[in-house]
């Protein structure tokens, strides 16, 4: 006789639920050292100097520090790859709860110009410096709309579409990040220096900046920790989103040139260390589900504070709720983030896709920097 349908679900469930978990507690022990850590210096422990650091650079420190010394166990890599995407994307969607429609919008006004002219700069730049440096034409488009778009999201969408081979894909994705995960550390003290007037401008400058949505949420928690600007997370949330909305566009571009220029001559990949069968198209939204979630986030706001006076104490406090279960998901998913970057892999890929990957990412930055810098002096 079968089991009940029931019975093998809640099995199931359960037997999901106990993978995940050894991984999930590392990320929230290593989390809470990371705050008391953070809340300790800051107060001049042990005689140290007073020095605030955010619990998020020290999250992803000792994430990085613990991956390449002790290693990470592989009993705790499915929890730590649940925290690292289905908690630090709950937490980037409940940042949706900081903003209403109207703040979202104001927001939107000064992000746009600076995200279209760093989209317009990554995908020529990315083209033009693979081409000088030699590296194959589709691991340079992967180079190009990773920094363009939304880091390691944008190049698993794109790969399938250009028929990139395995090994490119997993070099576009290691260049991604290990300089986005640079930025996401150095950035903040940029942003500090050149916008500690405008949290909103610092925040536009970090989510136009950084590639990945994750580093971007990291270093805008940094940023918004270290100076108490809580708008700056909100303001490189909403640039941030801009950049992964320009996805629905450059897939159909990309696919039908590809269409079109294998019409006209097939182009194999010569470079023997990107052999390998192309992968295959996803089936799901090239745009992550956790976009949509953080727009139905601010309606929700928006919504509630015309139904409810923005201080009635219960929607206040539903509010403040949400946000404080946002830091705290965002603080663990960045610690796991921290614990999935391999020194290791990053010195296999090889100098060129280094270089261009590096180069690349710094052109972005110098044009964000610029055109924020342009916004924040002549509009601001």
């Amino acid at each position: 006789m079968r089991p009940p349908v029931s019975s093998v679900l809640s099995n199931s469930l359960w037997s999901s639920i106990r993978r995940v978990i050894p991984g999930v507690l590392v990320a929230i022990v290593l989390a809470v050292l990371a705050k008391g850590m953070s809340d300790s210096i800051a107060q001049g422990a042990v005689g140290l100097p007073k020095i605030p650091l955010s619990p998020v650079l020290y999250a992803v420190l000792i994430g990085m520090l613990w991956r390449n010394t002790l290693g990470v166990p592989a009993w705790t890599n499915e929890g730590l790859n649940w925290a690292m995407h289905r908690l630090l994307r709950t937490g980037i969607a409940l940042v949706g709860l900081r903003l209403t429609l109207a703040g979202a919008s104001a927001i939107a006004v000064t992000a746009l110009p600076v995200a279209l002219g760093c989209l317009a700069t990554a995908l020529v730049a990315g083209l033009v410096i693979a081409r000088v440096l030699s590296v194959p034409k589709r691991l340079g488009v992967l180079l190009a709309i990773g920094t363009a778009v939304c880091g390691c999201t944008a190049v698993v969408a794109m790969s399938p579409v250009i028929r990139a081979k395995h090994a490119e894909t997993a070099f576009a994705v290691t260049c991604v990040v290990l300089f986005g995960c640079v930025a996401m550390l150095l950035y903040p003290w940029l942003a500090g220096h050149f916008f500690g007037q405008s949290p909103i401008h610092a925040g536009v400058f970090l989510g136009t900046a950084i590639h990945d949505t994750s580093q971007v949420i990291g270093s805008a928690l940094i940023y918004s920790q270290q100076a108490n600007a809580p708008d700056a997370l909100s303001a490189a949330s909403v640039a941030k989103l801009l950049r992964n909305l320009s996805i629905i566009v450059l897939i159909p571009a990309a696919a039908w040139l590809m269409r079109r220029e294998e019409m006209r001559e097939p182009q194999p990949s010569d470079d023997p260390r990107v052999q390998g069968a192309p992968l295959r198209a996803p089936q799901s939204s090239a745009v992550p589900f956790f976009v949509f979630a953080f727009i139905l986030f601010v309606v929700v706001r928006t919504v509630g504070d015309g139904v409810f006076h923005p201080d009635a104490p219960l929607w206040h406090a539903t509010v403040n709720a949400g946000q404080s279960a946002s830091e705290l998901f965002l603080v663990c998913g960045m610690t796991a983030v921290g614990l999935s970057v391999s020194f290791n892999d990053m010195w296999r890929i090889g100098w060129r896709p280094l270089a261009a990957g590096f180069l690349v990412a710094t052109l972005v930055g110098l044009c964000s920097l610029t055109l924020t810098s342009g916004m924040y002096h002549f509009f601001g």
